[in-house]
């Protein structure tokens, strides 16, 4: 190694933002394991990298005993005083033992190290960048699709969608442009950085109206709740402390304006927007929009309620397959019997 290499190594130091000990450091621990590979050894060894005289040196660590067993580890006080005056029992020697080629040896080695270390710091870069994004919505280019997975291109990092995280009632095509919620970011098994993302997720829709309405983002009107059957429907509670605000048609907006954006998004998936209240019963009656319920009759110890509809609105009442009388009940956390007038009437 010269002084051209010790520059280089400075100058990468500031510009990767690594310490330039912690790569000397790496430097020399490759080195060691190089040098007992490369020279079938067995014994302790210490490689110095010195700067000053651009040269690297190999020594051999000897203990220093009474009666010498094993020679490659062992010294006796007679041989050790010939290198270091002031060696007593129990010290360590270093006796430099550094072979004539070892320096085209650890070059190659020096190289190895500083291209991984690069490679491990820019991940840490990364990671560390892209850490705090949880929660957001990002957006990308999908690179790749197979049958459980989509990839996506979001700049310095890849977004992984899994199967779960996929809108049932989209198809993903290479050089797609997507929104995603992030869930997660984490390391791979090979230490690269990537972010779990998903259009499934109840907070994807939370994004993507805080977005849209001016309102939700500056805090005058809270999301209760969001619960969702990703690609079929999706309910949300909304409520504001002011009276002059109506939490649900400004999130609606006149003639559906202001709900449309996220409509187009979600592929046209049904979103019911409530009001919250703390009368469960006004809640309960709100939460299975869009069908009209004529009386709430509830069991506080049991947390459950019995609902009163029309005749011609028990179906919508109870949704397709159960859906709105499911969500209904998620979104409220009570449980929710619905029956029809006729059914009340004859007892059932």
């Amino acid at each position: 190694m010269n002084k051209e290499f010790f520059d280089a190594l400075e100058a990468l130091s500031i510009e990767k933002g690594i310490s330039k000990d912690y790569l000397l450091d790496a430097i020399e621990n490759a080195l060691v394991i190089a040098y007992k590979r490369n020279f079938n050894s067995s014994e302790n060894v210490k490689i110095v990298v010195d700067e000053e005289t651009s040269q690297i040196r190999v020594y051999s660590l000897k203990e220093v005993v009474e009666e010498v067993f094993d020679p490659v580890i062992e010294i006796s006080l007679e041989e050790a005083r010939l290198v270091d005056k002031k060696a007593k029992m129990g010290d360590f020697v270093e006796i430099e033992v550094t072979p004539k080629d070892f320096g085209r040896i650890s070059a190659q080695t020096a190289k190895q190290v500083i291209a991984q270390k690069i490679r491990e710091a820019e991940r840490e870069i990364i990671f560390s960048e892209y850490s705090d994004r949880q929660g957001e919505i990002v957006s990308g280019i999908v690179q790749k699709v197979d049958k459980n997975l989509v990839i996506v291109d979001l700049g310095r990092i890849e977004g992984i969608m899994t199967q779960n995280e996929q809108m049932p009632n989209e198809t993903y095509e290479v050089n797609d442009r997507v929104k995603a919620y992030v869930v997660e970011v984490q390391k791979s098994s090979k230490g690269v950085p990537q972010m779990l993302i998903s259009r499934t997720h109840p907070g994807f829709v939370k994004r993507l109206l805080e977005l849209e309405i001016p309102e939700i983002y500056e805090g005058l009107i809270e999301i209760k709740n969001i619960v969702r059957e990703a690609g079929s429907r999706t309910k949300i509670a909304v409520y504001s402390k002011d009276p002059n605000i109506d939490p649900v048609g400004s999130c609606v907006g006149p003639r559906g304006t202001r709900i449309q954006g996220i409509l187009n998004e979600l592929k046209d998936e049904k979103i019911d927007v409530v009001e919250w209240s703390e009368d469960p019963v006004q809640f309960i009656a709100s939460a299975l929009s869009p069908a009209t319920v004529l009386a709430v009759d509830i069991d506080e110890e049991n947390k459950a309620s019995k609902v009163v509809v029309p005749d011609g609105q028990l179906s919508l009442a109870i949704g397709k397959d159960g859906q709105n009388a499911r969500l209904s009940a998620k979104l409220t956390g009570w449980k929710i019997d619905i029956k029809s007038e006729s059914q009340i009437k004859a007892g059932e």
